[in-house]
């Protein structure tokens, strides 16, 4: 059984970003990266690096928990 299938990150980004009325353009230029990172991280299909996820947490003024969600899956 492949371990890291059943290990996800899910965040909130979408959500946050529509708080705002940011673009995912605008919240990749805030972070430098670019739309296409931004685009893969709402749908949850990139992690991001450690450093991302703290940028991305300051730029929405929370804390990186309430922006990603470590969620084991399956473990019994």
């Amino acid at each position: 059984m492949d371990v890291q299938k059943k290990k996800q990150l899910k965040n909130r980004l979408v959500v946050l970003r529509a708080e705002k009325g940011w673009t995912q353009q605008d919240v990749a230029e805030k972070v430098g990266v670019s739309r296409q990172t931004i685009i893969s991280l709402e749908k949850n299909k990139y992690t991001p690096t450690l450093l991302l996820a703290f940028e991305l947490a300051n730029l929405f003024g929370k804390d990186i928990n309430e922006v990603f969600q470590y969620q084991p899956q399956g473990d019994e």
